[in-house]
């Protein structure tokens, strides 16, 4: 059953790992990697990657990407949202700590962003306004 609008919104916003689909090049499936991203309902979606990597380039490229979140407990859910970068920021402390916020202890979210700032580099902020939705709830609730 697909969800309502409010439905897809509250599990987005949740702190899924998401996939992250771009077209790279126009003769091969899309690029498809994991990410951690973040949403407030109502907003935009963003991730954090580094400005130069394979993904970056091509999102870059495209002008768009597309984001699955899926659990299966206790029912077998998922969204999709799909659309155009907005906007790209550069990477800040505070960006990466609220994005290590979401999926990390407390305790662990500062210590990831430093790790982040020492071992992984510079990042920046890619905005995707969400425009396409596709949601359901494949089980009894």
């Amino acid at each position: 059953m697909a969800l309502s609008v409010a439905e897809r919104e509250e599990f987005l916003a949740q702190p899924h790992i998401g996939a992250l689909s771009v077209v790279e090049k126009p003769d091969r499936a899309p690029l498809t990697i994991p990410i951690w991203y973040h949403y407030t309902p109502g907003g935009e979606l963003w991730v954090l990657t580094p400005p130069g990597s394979r993904k970056a380039r091509a999102i870059y490229a495209a002008g768009r990407f597309s984001l699955l979140a899926h659990r299966t407990e206790p029912t077998n859910r998922y969204v999709s949202v799909e659309g155009p970068v907005v906007r790209t920021l550069p990477g800040s402390h505070e960006r990466s700590l609220a994005m290590a916020a979401r999926y990390l202890p407390p305790d662990k979210a500062a210590e990831f962003v430093e790790y982040e700032r020492t071992q992984l580099g510079e990042h920046v902020a890619v905005y995707l306004r969400p425009e396409h939705w596709l949601s359901a709830d494949l089980g009894p609730a």
